[in-house]
Formats: structure tokens, sequence, C-alpha cells
């Protein structure tokens, strides 16, 4: 699966373990609660299996040619581990009412499909090829998609940990 989404994978179970429905749905008013963090969490890891999946069904990278600003951003997030605050979802991502049964048994296997397809795409196009754009950073390669959804879901852990009470 690769350290970094094996990592997510059971820091996302740890940090909701135990949770009540009731639990998943406190939060301060204008922020999302755990549950709909946790389903924008499921959206976007959906978004980047099918994304990979596209990949594979083209047989080639679908990823265009970086420019400055692409590397600069992904060199933050991917390289230094820092996502910039202030960025709102893409719409895509934005929680649209899952139910918390269904967000909480199924991202774990969404993440591992999603790892599943990285891995595939990985191992046919290679560690270095920038295989698929993110919508934001640009180009990555399969590495930095882990990294990315590592960080990325490292920055939401904090906001679960804090609408849980725990320390951030």
């Amino acid at each position: 699966m690769g350290a970094y989404l094996q990592r997510l994978q059971e820091a996302i179970a740890s940090a909701t373990r135990g949770m009540t429905a009731e639990d998943l749905r406190r939060h301060p008013e204008g922020k999302w609660c755990t549950l709909e963090v946790l389903e924008h969490l499921y959206l976007t890891y959906t978004g980047t299996t099918k994304a990979f999946e596209r990949v594979l069904e083209a047989g080639k990278p679908l990823a265009r040619t970086p420019l400055l600003k692409d590397r600069m951003r992904a060199f933050v997030v991917t390289g230094l581990g820092r996502l910039p605050e202030g960025r709102k979802a893409p719409e895509r991502t934005q929680p649209r009412g899952m139910l918390a049964d269904e967000v909480t048994r199924e991202i774990g296997p969404r993440i591992s499909a999603m790892a599943e397809v990285i891995a595939q795409c990985e191992s046919r196009f290679g560690k270095r090829t920038r295989v698929l754009d993110h919508p934001i950073l640009g180009p990555l390669t399969p590495g930095q998609w882990r990294k990315f959804h590592w960080v990325h879901g490292q920055h939401h852990l904090k906001q679960i940990r804090k609408l849980r009470g725990g320390a951030s």
C-alpha cells in the first residue's frame, strides 16, 4: 500500500474510533463536522482512484508539462509537507450528506483501492513519471500523490481531533 497511505488509513481509524453518530455530527457554527470532513476525504480518495483508472485505461500518463508554479506548489506540499491554509475545497469534494455508517465503513477501503491503482500506475509508468494532474498542485508522480494525500489527511485529522476535544 505504501507507508503514507497505510499510516493515513490507520490515523483516520484511530482518530475516529469510538465516535458516535452524534459525535460525528457535532461542529461549531459555520464549520464542517467530523462526518463532513470524512466525507470530503472519502470524495478525494474516490476522485483520485477514478482519475488513476483513466490513466490506466488510456495506457499513458495524462499529466501535462509542469509549470514553475506547479513545481513550487508541489514542493511546498509534497516536499515540505505543508498544506497552505484558507483554500476552499473544490466543488466535487464538498460534502453532500453521506450517511455516517457508510462513510466510516467505506473510507478505509477507499484508501486501499486508491493505493492499489496508484501502485499499478507506478509499476506501469515508473516512479519518476508525472502521471496525473492535481487540480491545484499540477502534475504529480505516484509518490507525490501518496504524499499529498498524507499531508491533506493530516490537515483534516487536526480538525477532527479539535472537534473531538483532543489535542490538535
